[in-house]
């Protein structure tokens, strides 16, 4: 599934609807989403979000807005309260499980101590997205694979027990799972074979 084909068809449904809750800045916010420019969008949808707070529509362009911007833990924030209103929404999901991974792949945006919760969150995310939307999407198997390499990257650095290093061996074997699956489904990926071979090279050297 294509999250931004899918939001663009969303949105173009939108634009055919004559719908109460389209404020101006709602449209506005729109309007400038569709020509990539979030900066403005964030502008316009924080402004219609506060007229109408409950809107599904207004919060999930806001929420990608904000992942497009940068700012993730407003993105997180906001597909959160999307989720409260939609919990089924596949994209929310993806999308704040995506944001969360940025954020704990950025020391400098979140404290150490912290990192590991935003790891384990985002797999979180992605596990109930795979849940909803059943074991087709391998672009969601894909970005679960991905965050459980990078928190067994992050879990490595801190072992000091051998049950810990087990843990950790685990955790890069559940990131091999999920890229398998992709590699199944599309056999001709290179970055996939790649980071496979990266994540048994990985555990070798935990050995």
């Amino acid at each position: 599934m294509n999250y931004l084909k899918q939001t663009i068809f969303f949105l173009m449904i939108l634009t055919a609807e004559q719908s109460v809750a389209q404020s101006s800045y709602f449209k506005m916010g729109m309007q400038a989403w569709m020509k990539g420019d979030y900066k403005n969008a964030v502008a316009q949808l924080e402004k219609a979000d506060s007229k109408d707070p409950n809107n599904a529509n207004t919060l999930k362009m806001l929420g990608y807005s904000y992942y497009q911007s940068g700012d993730f833990e407003n993105s997180i924030a906001t597909y959160s309260r999307l989720i409260d209103l939609k919990s089924n929404d596949v994209s929310a999901y993806y999308y704040r499980g995506k944001a969360r991974q940025n954020i704990a792949n950025d020391p400098k945006e979140s404290l150490n101590q912290m990192r590991e919760s935003f790891y384990l969150s985002s797999i979180r995310d992605f596990t109930k997205a795979i849940e909803l939307s059943g074991e087709e999407d391998i672009k969601l198997f894909q970005n679960r694979g991905l965050v459980y390499k990078d928190y067994a990257i992050f879990k490595s650095y801190k072992i000091q027990k051998k049950a810990e290093k087990a843990a950790c061996v685990a955790i890069f074997r559940n990131a091999i799972a999920d890229l398998e699956k992709v590699l199944l489904n599309q056999p001709q990926r290179k970055d996939i074979t790649g980071q496979i071979d990266y994540v048994k090279a990985q555990i070798a050297s935990l050995k």
